[in-house]
């Protein structure tokens, strides 16, 4: 049934209209127009700005069970990582169902209206498969359906535990779960797997500390060409020495030998780069997905963006480890970020990063027809207030910069998705109580103390 929703500002890129009549029919938009002075009879009123609904292009689900513990003390990445093995270790299908049915509402009050899920939690600990094998991506599937945003699986292989600079080690400890043992048994998993009505079902090749030469990445490109192809690209340097050593050449570099980049292939990460890598990336069109809370949380470094979009690569945002989730605050982070190291300001505009944060993060994850307010696209919004202690003040035509620079997920009022209401005046219609959904689900997966 149509729905017509009046929206008393809406950023229809480049620029913000107010009083724009948007009607949606079986989950798209229908109609844009703007310059309507007020609703008319039946339309329901969405105040404050409305954004095309934001793309979480990198998740992984079960790390929002270490935020706060995984803030204590010092460390580095591989030391994290440990902690994030601890977390990986005490899930099963029913508890991960409900963490992610918890994490992906707490995403659609952040205005998230699709995520892409990173996933390599494949089997028991130990690494035997459940009597269904893909019994933990259809969880998080179902997670997502339940919490009423859309999803892409990117299924991920995971085949070695790691890389030296002798070459792979083997999947050892609770790497186990990750592992189908080849990239055959892989691909036999995988394609069981289906796309249904609220969920796409990519790939993703973990890394190359993960996957090996040997296994095949020129064959795991093909065999996914249909669909969106992930991989996390040199998020340590750590990882190019290794590279370097055994291969003679940069992460970036060995992909691209083997066939893997192309308008569909999506680098998540990307810190450590060459010229050369940026180059590469951008020549292949491939989309870099940047996870700046993540980064500085795990003091990863900070990506060079600026560069690789000159290059000529889309640029996508994560909430990655979940720190927090706020895309306002992932898009902001490019900017800031970028003038801490530079020592100079104006990298991006308010818009680059909306579209970094909607549509080319719907891109990246298979759903071209996202991430726009236009006829045809899906109908997919979130409404941020401009009437809070952080946006309140500026004018409506800076709406873009207000919601960029100053606003954070609390500042979420409506989330529609599919032109079916989830978020309404900051509620979460699906599930009742989040913060105690999380809370729970949680404490059920065992979090340290």
């Amino acid at each position: 049934m149509p729905v017509t929703y009046w929206l008393e500002h809406a950023w229809l890129d480049p620029a913000v209209e107010s009083g724009v009549l948007l009607t949606a029919a079986d989950g798209r938009v229908t109609e844009v127009r703007a310059g309507v002075p007020a609703p008319p009879p039946g339309a329901e009123v969405l105040r404050g700005l409305t954004l095309p609904g934001l793309a979480n292009a990198h998740s992984h689900a079960f790390h929002r069970a270490l935020r706060g513990t995984a803030q204590t003390g010092g460390g580095t990445f591989w030391t994290w990582r440990e902690a994030m093995y601890g977390a990986a270790h005490r899930l099963d299908p029913d508890s991960y169902y409900a963490l992610a049915r918890a994490v992906y509402a707490e995403m659609a009050l952040a205005g998230i209206t699709c995520v892409g899920e990173f996933h390599y939690l494949h089997h028991q600990a130990g690494g035997r498969p459940y009597d269904d094998p893909n019994a933990m991506g259809k969880a998080l599937i179902a997670a997502a359906e339940a919490a009423g945003v859309r999803i892409t699986l990117l299924d991920t292989a995971y085949l070695r535990g790691g890389l030296d600079h002798v070459g792979h080690r083997p999947l050892e400890g609770v790497q186990r779960r990750f592992g189908d043992g080849t990239a055959d048994a892989w691909y036999d998993r995988w394609s069981q797997l289906r796309d249904s009505g609220n969920a796409r079902i990519g790939a993703a090749v973990h890394s190359v500390r993960a996957f090996a030469e040997e296994d095949g990445y020129a064959a795991f490109a093909e065999r996914t060409r249909e669909v969106p192809l992930h991989v996390h690209l040199s998020e340590q340097p750590a990882e190019n020495a290794a590279c370097l050593a055994v291969h003679g050449r940069t992460p970036a570099r060995l992909l691209a030998d083997h066939g893997f980049w192309g308008p569909r292939a999506t680098a998540v990460h990307a810190t450590h780069l060459t010229a050369e890598d940026i180059d590469l990336l951008g020549g292949y069109g491939a989309t870099v997905c940047m996870c700046p809370t993540t980064e500085r949380d795990l003091a990863d470094g900070i990506g060079p963006a600026p560069a690789l979009h000159r290059a000529g690569s889309p640029i996508s945002l994560g909430s990655d480890s979940h720190a927090v989730i706020d895309l306002f605050e992932e898009a902001r982070a490019m900017e800031l970020d970028e003038r801490l190291r530079s020592g100079a300001r104006g990298h991006w505009t308010a818009a680059q990063l909306l579209r970094a944060a909607t549509e080319n993060g719907h891109a990246s994850l298979g759903w071209p027809d996202a991430g726009r307010l236009e006829p045809g696209a899906l109908a997919d919004l979130t409404t941020v207030a401009l009437d809070t202690v952080r946006t309140a003040g500026p004018p409506p035509r800076l709406g873009a910069e207000t919601a960029v620079f100053a606003a954070t997920a609390a500042d979420v009022r409506h989330t529609v998705v599919g032109g079916r209401t989830v978020v309404r005046d900051g509620r979460h219609l699906l599930v009742e109580d989040v913060p105690a959904a999380l809370a729970a689900a949680v404490a059920a997966a065992g979090s340290p103390a």
